[in-house]
């Protein structure tokens, strides 16, 4: 029932979207499995537009937040206001207050911002004066990170970076995609609407699918085998690469990667997951987790070759 559903989503969001697929599936992952997503790419990829065409294909409540150097922990989370007539003070919300949050630029403000963002994914609740809110649900964060812009930035600490289930990397469209692109958007008259497809109870019944989607022993200890080799790479033959690790991944690498590869099945209309659904993954998830060193850096070496070499290694049971 919801896979067809699923895929009128897509199909919807389409009609504005035009060669992101990879995108739109990180994102409906990550709303299926409550896990934040970090978007990394060039300005005018229709970060912000395929955000905000999924929180109204969903029915679900949106903010977009731009950070910027002045942004104040209490434009994030809300703060109390001093009412004369009642004299006493009243809370007013702040925008974190909502289903899904577009968190614009987060590494342009300041550390106490970012923490206050950092911990509301955590802990799903704020506290505004004396008193702690829930956070509404569901609730998921997805950020942007410029690369090309550095100056006047505050990265990310990666103890911080970790919170997020994924890090995707926003590319380019191909020339055919882009020409479509032109000619859509070059209409001046071009409006486009969206029709709701999902609801809140929907999404949580698909988590609930998602939930019951089978991975076998063999795949769990896959995914440790993966996780364990960044932390040890000479234990799985990985000289080279040895060299350049400074950290592995941490066990929230273990977790989101069974739970990603649980939703990617079921997106594919599968109740089992496959080898090739974790390796498609595994990049995502391990990209912002495994911390290079300095000699890493020196000799031109990425991280996703570190993962390409883990998974090309790691041998499956």
């Amino acid at each position: 029932m919801y896979i067809e559903k699923i895929k009128e989503v897509l199909d919807e969001m389409g009609k504005v979207v035009v060669g992101q697929d990879k995108l739109l599936n990180r994102l409906l992952i990550g709303l299926f499995t409550g896990g934040h997503i970090l978007l990394e790419g060039v300005p005018g990829l229709a970060k912000t537009l395929t955000i905000n065409v999924m929180a109204k294909v969903l029915h679900l409540d949106f903010k977009r937040i731009q950070f910027t150097p002045d942004l104040l922990p209490a434009d994030l989370i809300g703060t109390m206001i001093y009412k004369p007539k009642i004299g006493d003070y009243e809370v007013k919300k702040g925008p974190i207050f909502s289903n899904i949050i577009l968190a614009d630029e987060v590494n342009r403000s300041p550390a106490k911002v970012q923490s206050a963002l950092l911990e509301a994914m955590q802990e799903k609740q704020v506290t505004i004066g004396d008193e702690t809110y829930l956070l509404d649900r569901p609730f998921v964060v997805l950020a942007t990170q410029n690369p090309v812009e550095q100056e006047g930035t505050y990265p990310l600490p990666e103890a911080q970076i970790d919170r997020f289930m994924m890090k995707v990397y926003v590319d380019y469209l191909d020339k055919a995609k882009e020409l479509e692109v032109m000619r859509r958007m070059s209409d001046i008259n071009y409006d486009y609407q969206i029709r709701p497809i999902l609801n809140k109870e929907d999404i949580f019944a698909i988590r609930d699918n998602v939930n019951k989607v089978n991975i076998s022993d063999t795949l769990e200890r896959y995914i440790i085998e993966l996780v364990f080799a960044t932390r040890r790479p000479l234990d799985y033959g990985l000289r080279d690469e040895a060299r350049y690790i400074q950290f592995g991944v941490s066990p929230r690498a273990t977790i989101y990667l069974n739970r990603a590869a649980k939703a990617l099945a079921y997106l594919e209309g599968r109740d089992y997951v496959l080898p090739e659904d974790i390796k498609e993954l595994a990049p995502d998830i391990m990209n912002h987790r495994i911390l290079l060193n300095y000699e890493a850096e020196a000799d031109g070496v990425r991280t996703i070759a570190i993962i390409d070499s883990i998974l090309r290694k790691v041998a499956i049971g």
